[in-house]
């Protein structure tokens, strides 16, 4: 089984895709060594955010996904 991490807003663009399936289990590490370059650097930065099946997490470095897990990363959200 696999893990499903969805890319939102600018995450997508950088990803070039919407979702990608990554091998379960999921630790930032591994999450880090799956999105290298621009993405990466995106991914890291204090401002995206990470969502494991919905809930928020408050600590990015505490990613923990299993099996049939979905990982959401949330861009950094401007409004106006």
């Amino acid at each position: 089984m696999s893990v499903r991490i969805v890319f939102l807003g600018k995450l997508a663009d950088l990803a070039g895709v919407a979702e990608r399936d990554l091998p379960a289990p999921l630790d930032w590490q591994g999450l880090l060594d799956a999105v290298p370059g621009p993405l990466g650097e995106a991914v890291r930065s204090e401002r995206t955010r990470i969502a494991v099946n919905g809930a928020l997490l408050a600590d990015k470095s505490a990613l923990s996904a299993g099996e049939g897990d979905e990982v959401a990363l949330l861009p950094p959200v401007s409004g106006g």
